[in-house]
């Protein structure tokens, strides 16, 4: 089992504020956290902090709580759902922070009365407030025996306006980078190039966006993905579809498959890690499966799965950048006009509900297997999303590419701007609006912010054939 931690951005501009103390003395305090449980990997999400009160903590160089502080913060975590996380500071402390016998005792003397009142494990975590690196744990017992031991963290990631990511150099190494690399890398840095390579990002359907997505990140340095896609290709698609061969479409391969094996060619960093499954979103093996990333790209056009990806960039913390493609057209048959959006929902940004991107009733219609109906799609007005498939590759190629470059704005952060907000461009004119606005007032998503498994299900099934794109 690999085990992460991911925090929102606001939390961890009120929990760095708190333990960076302008003394230069540790600090501590507690926190609340939920599970995200996906196929391999289990994330602590922080939920919220539970400040000490006066007389609740002692600080005197070194930092010790009392009694009363740790048990408020246990009845905080079960009165959320949620399991107890300990967090203390390394005062100038610069990269991933190591336990010191002090700290080692502290955390294992709380982590049996942590799982035995929540059921889940006390979690620790470490701020170096030098360079503001999050190091976690897990402290789980040992098989057969009253022992508890620290299974440590690949990674930290603190989500936001930007995706900061703090990497454990012993199970998330920085990778070698060689000279297929080397423009791409002077770009922002070798240290923000393996930041890049670290990350796990999942492709969310392999059609003509997806297929020119996988391509721009094995060649910008991604190394791990997971890509999800049901369908396979025809010769309807190929057109559309970067990489594929006409032996592929009569065959009817299957689309991750092709994505995977060029993804594999055209890697620009080693080795290479790929997960391609042959599933939807939509069923729940695809659904952990994408719990397991850092990053989504949702190239899907379907309401169903776009729901259940709205749903995971809340409740689980995981920036999904979606985008689509929309071509009209006049009576005549010509082209009216195109364009094409790209932007990221996550917290503090406006959501795919919200900013239009699927219609929620359409969501229980799809469940239902009416979008598979010929004859529901064309009772639909002739403009409508589900009706309206027109596309060509150099459009698709510009949705793909205002994506990565989200991603890519997102992670680097350059000159400290890493959210333009949503981004569409029309074709006719050439402009570009920007809308930087969140959520709706009444939007349920914010409010799911790092529930996790607290929040519910998104509702995925077994099996199920849904057409994501």
């Amino acid at each position: 089992m690999i085990y992460s931690c991911a925090l929102p951005e606001p939390l961890e501009v009120a929990l760095f504020d708190h333990l960076a103390r302008a003394d230069g003395q540790e600090d501590l305090c507690f926190a609340i956290w939920h599970p995200s449980r996906g196929f391999s990997r289990t994330t602590a999400l922080l939920h919220h902090a539970v400040l000490p009160r006066d007389g609740e903590r002692d600080v005197h160089g070194n930092v010790a709580f009392n009694p009363r502080y740790f048990e408020r913060a246990l009845g905080e975590a079960l009165n959320t759902e949620g399991g107890l996380a300990f967090i203390h500071s390394h005062p100038n402390g610069i990269g991933w922070q190591g336990l010191s016998p002090d700290d080692h005792r502290a955390e294992e003397g709380m982590a049996a009365a942590v799982l035995s009142a929540t059921g889940l494990p006390l979690v620790g975590l470490t701020l170096g407030t030098g360079d503001r690196t999050w190091s976690a744990r897990f402290w789980q017992r040992q098989r057969g025996r009253r022992r508890y031991t620290p299974h440590h963290s690949h990674k930290v990631r603190v989500v936001g306006d930007r995706l900061a990511t703090s990497f454990n150099p012993v199970l998330a190494p920085s990778p070698k980078l060689g000279d297929e690399i080397l423009r791409t890398r002077s770009a922002w840095g070798p240290k923000i190039q393996a930041n890049l390579a670290r990350l796990r990002v999942g492709v969310i359907g392999l059609g003509s966006v997806g297929s020119i997505v996988a391509e721009a990140l094995a060649r910008t340095g991604i190394r791990d993905v997971v890509l999800l896609d049901f369908d396979v290709l025809k010769l309807l698609n190929f057109d559309r579809t970067l990489n594929a061969s006409r032996q592929d479409a009569r065959l009817q391969r299957p689309k991750v498959s092709i994505a995977a094996r060029s993804f594999r060619r055209s890697a620009t960093v080693r080795p290479v890690r790929v997960e391609a499954e042959e599933l939807s979103l939509c069923e729940e093996l695809g659904f952990r499966r994408a719990l397991d990333c850092d990053i989504l790209f949702s190239c899907v056009d379907r309401p169903w799965p776009r729901s259940v990806l709205n749903f995971v960039a809340y409740a689980h913390l995981i920036p999904v950048i979606d985008g689509g493609i929309h071509v009209s057209r006049k009576n005549n048959g010509s082209m009216r006009g195109a364009e094409w959006k790209a932007h990221i929902a996550t917290i503090g940004r406006r959501c795919l509900e919200c900013l239009g991107q699927y219609d929620p009733g359409l969501v229980s219609a799809e469940r239902e297997g009416h979008l598979d109906d010929p004859s529901y799609i064309e009772s639909l007005p002739g403009e409508h999303p589900l009706r309206a498939r027109e596309n060509v590759f150099a459009f698709s190629l510009a949705a793909g590419s205002l994506e990565v470059l989200q991603m890519l704005l997102m992670v680097v952060g350059p000159s400290g701007v890493s959210n333009h907000g949503a981004q569409t461009y029309h074709f006719v004119s050439g402009s570009i609006d920007l809308d930087p606005s969140s959520c709706d007032e009444n939007c349920p998503y914010p409010s799911l912010q790092a529930l996790g498994e607290v929040a519910g299900h998104p509702g995925t099934v077994e099996v199920e054939d849904v057409d994501e794109g």
